[in-house]
């Protein structure tokens, strides 16, 4: 009996001690990242960009999938009821995780609901004209919108930082949004071809999403939300050398996140891979030849910036009646 008993001890000793090597097996199969805006968007090019550093280090292959519609709502909803297994998680931006659940409240998430994992970079914005634009400096743009003149200007969707931008420009600049009228996209490529092909007067992007086509000539910048001067862009005067310090908070910045209930090993993981990269001198030249910021942060730190930021936006949104309650 005795020995029996020894036998029975020693199979549940080797049972417990086994779920933390079934737990070290993640990943086991291939990860999907969801991206939740279009094909040749800064959020695409961002998420493609980590992709490749993030199979290697993972040792499983990382699929940057599109899954587009309602400025991110869709792929970030379809993130947040995945299960809770590290085998889908989120490409985030700023625009469907923090930009729309401040403006929307009535999509089927919070800005909280995830499970958060890292910043791994912030992107800083750009008024930007068509190439051809009779628009020559931001002294004529902003001529023509105190003057009350009729613009138009593109965005990624209603509730991304591309259309938000603008509002807080024009509360900035003590201006109403009459006479500048929002022609919204689905997905920043969309709207860079947009203005690209000269179909609307201005727009706020990313300055990764754009820095191609402003050296290529075709788009024209004419500031730039980086408290100092960015060497990217060194000839593009910064908001607070124009007089508008106030519009440094329109900044965007990309993260990874899951499903809520992540498992720690699961998230061990993914951090891990985040503080990785700071020394992955491929990636940090690829995003800094974009005109991004490496700011790798830890998923206390990043939960903390995007509250803030969250708050921020609430505030003004309401402040200009464009909350949807």
């Amino acid at each position: 009996m005795r020995k029996q008993l020894i036998r029975i001890a020693a199979a549940a000793c080797a049972v417990f001690t086994a779920f933390p090597v079934l737990a070290d097996t993640y990943p086991s199969r291939s990860i999907t990242l969801i991206v939740p805006y279009g094909a040749g968007g800064a959020a695409d090019v961002s998420a493609r960009v980590l992709v490749g550093p993030a199979s290697e280090k993972l040792g499983q292959p990382v699929v940057a999938v599109n899954k587009t519609g309602a400025a991110g709502v869709i792929g970030s909803s379809y993130v947040v009821s995945s299960p809770a297994d590290g085998y889908t998680m989120l490409s985030a931006r700023v625009g469907c995780q923090m930009g729309v659940p401040a403006m929307n409240k009535t999509i089927p998430y919070k800005w909280d609901d995830f499970t958060f994992i890292g910043l791994t970079e912030t992107n800083p914005f750009v008024l930007v004209v068509p190439g051809n634009s009779k628009l020559k400096s931001f002294k004529d743009f902003e001529a023509k919108v105190k003057a009350g003149e009729d613009l138009t200007y593109a965005s990624a969707g209603v509730g991304t930082l591309l259309h938000i931008a603008t509002a807080v420009m024009a509360d900035e600049m003590g201006v109403g949004l009459d006479h500048l009228t929002h022609v919204p996209f689905k997905g920043g490529g969309a709207a860079n071809a947009a203005i690209v092909g000269g179909k609307v007067d201005f727009m706020w992007q990313s300055l990764s999403g754009v820095i191609n086509a402003i050296e290529a000539g075709q788009l024209k910048a004419l500031a730039i939300t980086t408290p100092e001067r960015f060497a990217a862009a060194k000839d593009v005067p910064t908001v607070s050398e124009l007089g508008y310090p106030g519009m440094e908070q329109i900044i965007g910045w990309s993260a990874v996140y899951g499903p809520p209930g992540l498992p720690k090993n699961v998230v061990a993981k993914w951090t891990q891979l985040l503080e990785s990269l700071k020394s992955d001198a491929a990636w940090v030249k690829r995003t800094t030849d974009l005109g991004n910021v490496v700011d790798i942060r830890s998923p206390e730190d990043t939960k903390k910036f995007v509250g803030k930021q969250y708050k921020a936006f609430d505030v003004s949104l309401q402040k200009l009646g464009l909350r949807v309650e």
